[in-house]
C-alpha cells in the first residue's frame, strides 16, 4: 500500500491546515488509518487514528479538541484537520495504515507509512 501525504506548510500560530493522505486505488480501503508526527530530536508520536468504517476515532490528548481525523473511502483519502495550531505542533507528519485501530496507534505495529509532510508553526 502506497500512502501519499500532502498539505503541510508554514503557518502562523492559531492558523489551520488540513493534511491529506491518499492511497491510490482501493488498497487502503479496509485498513485503519492514522497520523503520527516527529519533531526534531524527538521520537515519533501518535496523533490520531480512525477505523475504516469511521466508527472508532482516537486523538492524542495533546491535540484533542484542535485536530480532527476523518476519511473518505470513496476517495481513498484520510484527512487531518488541524486548528488553533501552536509552535509545539511543528513536526513532520506521517500517515499510517494497519489492520486495526489499536495497531495503527502504535508505531511499532504500523504496517504502512507514507512519506512525511512538514508542518511549521511560526510565532
Amino acid at each position: 500500500v502506497q500512502l501519499q501525504a500532502s498539505g503541510g506548510g508554514l503557518v502562523q500560530v492559531g492558523d489551520s491546515l488540513r493534511l491529506s493522505c491518499k492511497a491510490p486505488g482501493r488498497s487502503a480501503s479496509s485498513y485503519a488509518m492514522g497520523w503520527f508526527r516527529q519533531a526534531p530530536g524527538k521520537e515519533r508520536e501518535f496523533v490520531a487514528a480512525i477505523t475504516w468504517r469511521s466508527d472508532q476515532i482516537s486523538h492524542a490528548d495533546s491535540v484533542k479538541g484542535r485536530f480532527y481525523i476523518s476519511r473518505d473511502n470513496a476517495k481513498n483519502t484520510v484527512y487531518l484537520q488541524m486548528n488553533s495550531l501552536k509552535p509545539e505542533d511543528t513536526a513532520v507528519y506521517f500517515c499510517a495504515a494497519s489492520a486495526s485501530i489499536k495497531m495503527v496507534m502504535t508505531s511499532t505495529f504500523v504496517r504502512y507509512w507514507g512519506q512525511g509532510t512538514q508542518v511549521t508553526v511560526s510565532s
